[in-house]
């Protein structure tokens, strides 16, 4: 029963007790694979034997202090970050929402010490960046939005993948001071920005003075093969917010600021108090590791472009699919019509997945997910999928 808390989620009738590597049980002891990863949070997957030996070890030494010490593990993570992102500097907090809000600060401070009296940023439609007032305005989900009025102003909102709409805006709005977008968009149905979208969007940005600010926060941290998804395009960003996966569960943010933008921060102008606390650090740090020592990356690559394929194969042809698109360990499969019930009907399969943007299914399995669990995962969701749609 809820008890106390607000009724802000519609939860399902499921309390989970456990987990190990993509299995998790509930509390009757029924075992079921886990194809969301906490919404792309558990990296590793669950009860990962160095993350736990490295918990264990951080809590019993110092869990927090305060940013106005220096923090060894938090410099470490800082430079650990920046050599696989190519940054220059990180700044650390608390979630994804916290980290993107720091991106819009720093956009906006970036536009005023260039003039600009209302500092404005493209944001794309589908968007999720967030819940605060600032993210949430930034957001292109009206119903995510609705009731939450006034919005924050300064956004200019765009097509993904739409140049013309771009320029257009560009002209219409000469005090734009940066552009903000997910490198696939996943709370807006797994919707890829192109690679060469991206590129001309640097060369935009480049060419106009405005910051190409990058959300890496569900499709960072190795979940498309890559550590970040934009460095499939090649290019090199001003701003980067992670978070989600980048401690396996233990709640962390960081933004990477890339040149001039690494510099915008100065004391006082932005900070937090749980952020970057030694316990996350450590968190971080070992995820980082076990992703780098495991060859991770290769493998979110190629398990998730196997499982792609095969989606494309076994429910390409089905009427009622639209289309099955992702990269890596990061899947849609779009439907004609809102399939939310598809979640409940999966969990008595024994299969955890969601459903985003209503006719979205949504995989984020563990980047650990091994050739023989992927099949599983399938063996599981294909059947579901065609009942679903008369096609079995």
């Amino acid at each position: 029963m809820p008890g106390h808390l607000m009724q802000n989620y519609s939860r399902l009738p499921l309390a989970l007790s456990h987990g190990q590597g993509v299995w998790v049980w509930d509390d009757a002891g029924r075992r079921y694979l886990d194809g969301l990863s906490g919404i792309a949070v558990n990296t590793v997957g669950h009860a990962h034997p160095r993350l736990v030996a490295a918990l264990r070890d951080q809590v019993g030494r110092l869990i927090h202090c305060s940013n106005i010490y220096s923090i060894p593990l938090q410099e470490q993570l800082a430079d650990r970050l920046c050599e696989v992102g190519g940054a220059d500097a990180a700044f650390f907090c608390n979630s994804g929402l916290e980290a993107n809000e720091a991106a819009i600060k720093l956009a906006r401070l970036w536009g005023h010490s260039r003039g600009a009296a209302v500092p404005r940023i493209v944001v794309f439609e589908e968007a999720f960046h967030g819940r605060s007032l600032a993210t949430l305005s930034a957001t292109g989900n009206p119903k995510v939005q609705k009731g939450f009025e006034p919005l924050v102003e300064g956004f200019v909102r765009v097509p993904l993948n739409d140049r013309e709409a771009l320029q257009r805006a560009a002209r219409e709005h000469p005090d734009i001071c940066a552009v903000f977008i997910e490198a696939i968009q996943g709370e807006g149905g797994i919707r890829v920005a192109q690679l060469d979208y991206l590129r001309w969007l640097r060369e935009q940005c480049s060419r106009h003075g405005w910051l190409l600010m990058v959300d890496e926060v569900q499709c960072g941290m190795g979940r498309t093969g890559r550590w970040l998804a934009h460095q499939w395009a090649d290019i090199r960003p001003d701003v980067v917010a992670m978070a989600k996966g980048l401690a396996s569960g233990v709640p962390i943010g960081a933004l990477l600021g890339y040149g001039e933008a690494a510099r915008v921060f100065g004391p006082g102008q932005h900070g937090s108090t749980f952020g970057g606390n030694p316990l996350a650090c450590r968190a971080g740090l070992e995820t980082l590791a076990i992703v780098e020592d495991e060859g991770l990356l290769d493998n979110a690559a190629r398990v998730g472009g196997w499982m792609i394929e095969q989606l494309r194969q076994r429910l390409g042809g089905l009427p009622g699919v639209t289309e099955v698109r992702g990269s890596g360990l990061m899947i849609g499969i779009e439907l004609d019509r809102p399939c939310a019930a598809l979640v409940g009907l999966a969990q008595q399969a024994g299969l955890l997945i969601n459903v985003t943007h209503e006719r979205v299914i949504r995989l984020l399995p563990a980047l650990i997910l091994r050739q023989e669990e992927a099949e599983q995962l399938l063996a599981l969701l294909v059947p579901v999928v065609q009942r679903f749609l008369g096609a079995a």
